[in-house]
């Protein structure tokens, strides 16, 4: 499935569409994340952010993710304000750390919806606000999953024209359908996203 899923976000990249490519690096005390981004014109109005992420965290988590976010702008007095909406697929293996060896650590994934509010504060060096979030019920998870969320907030900082760094908190987690809600993370980062 998760073959498919990259394959199929491959596919929607043909290379006299790609605008831009960045890198997004999100590191806090018990986390890591990196993501190699793309923006596609052939989406929408305003074209499609396209996302390629590993996620993996200290009890040896790791979680394979591919995202397409539809953005825009308001008009006029709110041209300040951008956003997204979008979906995320999500696949991996948890390290519950069972001794059983009867028990095997639980493994799936899921396929979410969501999107994101960004408003930047008009200023010689641009501060922005960033607020986004994904959901997945379970009748779109499978596997061991049975469900997903994940939201995160973030201050950031245009420090060059292609760079940002930023400071954020996010709270990702997975039910199993065993019942069992297991966060993968619950902390505060910080980070920066390169474009090139």
């Amino acid at each position: 499935m998760l073959r498919k899923a990259l394959i199929t976000i491959a596919a929607l990249l043909p290379a006299s569409n790609v605008l831009s490519a960045g890198l997004d690096l999100k590191l806090s005390s018990e986390t890591a994340e990196v993501t190699f981004l793309t923006q596609n014109s052939t989406f929408g109005y305003g074209g499609a952010d396209i996302g390629i992420g590993l996620f993996i965290n200290e009890n040896d988590d790791f979680l394979v993710n591919g995202s397409i976010v539809v953005s825009g702008s308001g008009t006029g007095d709110v041209r300040a304000l951008h956003f997204g909406v979008g979906g995320k697929a999500y696949g991996g293996r948890l390290d519950l750390g069972t001794t059983n060896p009867n028990t095997s650590d639980p493994s799936g994934g899921a396929i979410a919806v969501g999107g994101n509010l960004r408003y930047v504060f008009p200023s010689s060096t641009p501060i922005a606000i960033l607020a986004e979030g994904f959901w997945a019920p379970s009748v779109t998870s499978f596997s061991d999953f049975d469900g997903l969320v994940e939201y995160r907030f973030a201050l950031e900082l245009e420090v060059t024209p292609s760079a940002r760094a930023y400071i954020g908190y996010r709270v990702l987690e997975v039910e199993l359908d065993t019942g069992l809600k297991y966060k993968m993370d619950d902390n505060a980062h910080i980070g920066v996203r390169f474009a090139f």
